[in-house]
């Protein structure tokens, strides 16, 4: 068959050749869908099978569903264009009315789309994640329970759950990612041995390590920085510890009891402030 038979044949039959179009588009958006979708979840499975943390599966979860449904949104969208303009629409006057609905939409979701975009790059960049305890714009802090790509779920130390959203967050203190360090300061009196109070220290430090519930949670065995202060009746002592991820809080709580008890046991003096009079003493009547 000439290339005029076939011009002539696709002119007089222009109608099916148009519908055999459309089918064509139409099918190829669903494979390519369909393909897209498999991808995606391939690229997930395989990910989540060499990923243990709990945080960093959700993330991988979130992510892949993300650029799976904008995919599967842009192919669908690609494909509704190849039909209209099968169908005979002239595409410049619609693609101008979507641009302007488009715009006005922006303009009034702006707020939207940015927390959107805020929450992507979050869980992209592993800010935090689920279970992790944060500081969000030195205003709230406390665990997060829930994190999608428009809002942040803060429970704070009282129980109280805050919904923050994603695109007001400035910044992000997190107080739970790798490691933490327990920060312990203890006062004792100016007249306190300093060789003797380190030793003390020193022993509440390595006792801590070797105890079988408090030692797991500790990296190392607690330093012993020395005196980080000297106070109108007090000398500061430091201890620090870095332990596992939002652990620190248990660690110095315990740490602070045993330092207290060792101190008592040695007649280490934790002085309370001292009240001085000036003037004679005021007559009893």
């Amino acid at each position: 068959m000439s290339w005029n038979a076939i011009t002539t044949w696709i002119g007089e039959h222009a109608e099916a050749v148009a519908a055999l179009r459309i089918a064509g588009a139409l099918a190829l958006a669903y494979v390519s869908s369909r393909v897209l979708a498999r991808v995606v979840a391939r690229v997930e499975r395989r990910v989540s099978e060499h990923t243990t943390p709990i945080r960093a599966l959700q993330r991988t979860q979130t992510l892949a569903k993300v650029l799976s449904s904008a995919g599967i949104v842009a192919i669908w969208i690609l494909a509704g264009f190849l039909v209209l303009q099968e169908l005979g629409f002239d595409l410049a006057p619609l693609l101008a009315g979507v641009g302007i609905v488009g715009l006005a939409v922006g303009f009034g979701a702006q707020n939207l789309v940015r927390d959107v975009v805020t929450g992507f790059f979050i869980l992209l960049e592993d800010q935090y994640g689920v279970g992790d305890v944060i500081e969000i714009n030195q205003v709230a802090s406390g665990r997060v329970e829930q994190l999608t790509l428009r809002v942040t779920g803060l429970r704070d130390v009282d129980g109280t759950l805050h919904y923050i959203a994603n695109g007001n967050i400035t910044h992000v203190a997190n107080r739970s990612k790798d490691w933490a360090r327990a920060v312990v300061d203890v006062g004792v009196a100016y007249d306190a041995d300093p060789a003797r109070v380190r030793e003390v220290l020193r022993r509440v430090a390595e006792e801590a390590k070797a105890d079988d519930e408090l030692g797991p949670k500790l990296y190392a065995v607690p330093e012993v920085w020395g005196v980080e202060s000297l106070g109108d009746y007090e000398v500061v002592w430091r201890v620090v510890a870095e332990t596992k991820p939002a652990r620190q809080w248990d660690v110095a709580r315990v740490l602070r009891e045993r330092i207290k008890v060792a101190f008592d046991a040695e007649g280490i003096e934790i002085p309370l402030p001292h009240t001085v009079r000036v003037g004679p003493e005021p007559q009893s009547r």
